[in-house]
């Protein structure tokens, strides 16, 4: 199963790169880990939005009412469970902003619509038996490095409720690993610089680097 981090695939470069790691790959299925900005993909790809996408294509995406030949193959995790070559994978969207944490989601317009809220956590933390959660921003402790403290109370809180066996990260743009309680969490280097494959049967998590495009 081929996993990628961020994308920032509305920049040409970055395209480039994006498919060039789903060709080294070779794989049937992808998970990906928000910002993702292209929604026209060679395979089945189950993903989270980040804080930069496409926002009319992720409402569109989140209600089931997508119509647009550019979207092909994406496939939003947005508060259900998805089946994935056995695993049970959960995620959620967005970022967190404490302006907007506590508003009903069809309260938030424009640019606003990247953040998660209370419901979006609620409804993920209802989830049974998952394997795999990805999640755009990272649980406390995660060791990279930013000019702010890293960590967000309600991903540790999702964490401890649904206690996956794997948690993935994307927005950061670094590989970094730690355990959170009995959760191994890793965040992802984005895909211009690695990709990486999942073992679906033992949860190991392989990282190879991005091939010219």
């Amino acid at each position: 199963m081929l996993v990628l981090g961020d994308a920032h695939a509305d920049d040409p470069d970055n395209r480039r790169a994006l498919f060039a790691a789903y060709r080294a790959a070779d794989a049937d299925v992808a998970l990906q880990l928000g910002d993702l900005l292209h929604y026209d993909l060679p395979i089945p790809t189950y993903f989270i939005a980040g804080n930069n996408e496409d926002f009319d294509t992720i409402d569109a995406l989140r209600h089931g009412r997508v119509e647009s030949s550019a979207v092909r193959n994406a496939h939003l995790l947005a508060g259900a469970v998805e089946e994935v070559e056995g695993l049970r994978i959960a995620g959620l969207s967005g970022n967190f902003a404490p302006t907007q944490y506590e508003r009903p989601r069809p309260n938030l317009h424009g640019e606003r619509r990247r953040h998660f809220v209370r419901g979006d956590v609620a409804a993920v933390k209802q989830l049974e038996d998952v394997d795999v959660l990805l999640t755009h921003e990272a649980p406390h402790g995660l060791p990279v490095s930013e000019d702010y403290e890293v960590g967000c109370q309600y991903i540790d809180e999702l964490i401890e409720a649904v206690e996956p066996q794997l948690c993935l990260v994307g927005h950061h743009h670094q590989h970094a690993e730690m355990t959170y309680d009995n959760t191994r969490v890793v965040s992802l280097a984005p895909v211009q610089e690695r990709y990486y494959h999942l073992n679906p049967e033992t949860l190991e998590l392989s990282s190879y680097t991005t091939p010219p495009s």
